[in-house]
């Protein structure tokens, strides 16, 4: 196994950087993408978005580079950077400005370049037909390309009636979790139905990413501050209707945090596909301050691998024991499996110390067996 700091906190005029995500496009380049975030390292503070990019499946990494700078669109931070990989070459992005705008680009050359951007909020404004959101975030970590081609994105919505933030600034609680899809290269993009909601059952579920599974149906894995303290996880036909009513998975510990999961290249000998999952697998509270009453500690980054659609995971290997949050998943060309995670802890459970690239293989990941 491999690990490389990616982005160190304190440096180069940011407090720290969080949100990571990771995606390997068509021709074999890899894309590792944070939040440079300023202040002290909030979610509403000026944040940016920062490029690196690898060539040789990330052992190696050119410089840093902004790719969206808040200073383009006034007050708030730009968040939520998702980026799709399509089959045609281009590397499809959204990303929100300050929670309440989505916005849309694309690149042709690898994430060398990035074209202008283009706000699409207006065709999202329909979800207020079933809800009055007021926040809405997209991915984080990376969307997906479905066999027929359609480009989909989670999103999490909110009312913004919350008071977590102090005064001036909408709340990201309750919550509810709708997807986004384009059926026109990124043209155009349209919304989906909201499927998991805060109703009692549920309990602000948010961030949330997408695999197709063998059989083109599409599962949604969600975080939630739930009190069963399970991901949650829903399935549709198409990943943008007639999804069922989500349910807990027992065997994926949620300690309120990001999660990320991925679908590889090859099947397993059986020809099933193989499924990553990854968060902090951990139910401890050590590390975390008793107003987050809901959460505990993120640490125990774990991978785990499923061999049957997710329905059951088999094999898990602990990546990082200490603190460790966001994390976002990938495939380099030669077969490695890439997670890009926070790690440390500095000032408090969100102040992480750096963003990681971890490259490790199938077989590290078999290994254990459960």
């Amino acid at each position: 196994m491999q690990k490389i700091d990616l982005f160190t906190a304190r440096t180069d005029g940011y407090w720290n950087y969080r949100v990571p995500g990771i995606l390997c496009t068509t021709r074999g380049v890899v894309l590792a993408t944070v939040e440079a975030r300023r202040g002290t390292g909030g979610d509403w503070d000026g944040n940016d978005i920062l490029l690196r990019r690898s060539l040789d499946g990330g052992i190696t990494w050119q410089p840093p580079r902004q790719v969206v700078s808040h200073a383009q669109y006034g007050p708030g931070p730009v968040n939520n950077f998702v980026l799709i990989a399509d089959a045609d070459g281009t590397v499809h992005a959204l990303y929100c400005h300050s929670y309440a705008r989505v916005f849309y680009l694309r690149s042709h050359d690898d994430g060398t370049t990035f074209s202008a951007p283009v706000e699409i909020t207006e065709s999202l404004a329909g979800f207020r037909n079933e809800y009055p959101w007021r926040v809405i975030a997209t991915g984080p970590g990376h969307g997906i390309q479905l066999r027929n081609g359609r480009l989909l994105v989670p999103v999490w919505l909110s009312d913004g009636s919350g008071t977590e933030f102090g005064a001036g600034k909408l709340g990201h609680r309750p919550s509810e979790v709708a997807t986004i899809f384009s059926d026109d290269g990124g043209a155009s993009w349209q919304r989906g139905a909201i499927f998991a909601h805060s109703d009692g059952r549920i309990l602000n579920p948010s961030e949330a990413l997408a695999v197709e599974l063998d059989d083109g149906r599409v599962l949604c894995n969600i975080r939630s501050e739930s009190p069963q303290h399970r991901r949650l996880v829903a399935v549709s036909p198409d990943g943008a209707q007639g999804w069922n009513e989500p349910a807990f998975d027992d065997a994926l510990l949620e300690p309120v945090c990001m999660g990320s999961l991925l679908r590889l290249h090859d099947p397993n000998p059986a020809g099933r596909g193989v499924y990553l999952f990854a968060n902090p697998d951990n139910l401890e509270k050590e590390l975390t301050p008793p107003k987050w009453a809901v959460a505990y500690d993120r640490k125990r980054l774990t991978v785990k691998m499923s061999n049957d659609d997710c329905a059951t995971w088999h094999f898990s290997r602990v990546l990082e024991e200490g603190p460790a949050g966001y994390s976002d998943l990938a495939e380099a060309p030669d077969g490695a499996i890439l997670c890009i995670y926070e790690r440390g802890m500095l000032s408090r459970m969100t102040d992480s110390a750096a963003v990681v690239v971890a490259r490790l293989d199938r077989a590290w990941l078999a290994a254990g067996a459960l």
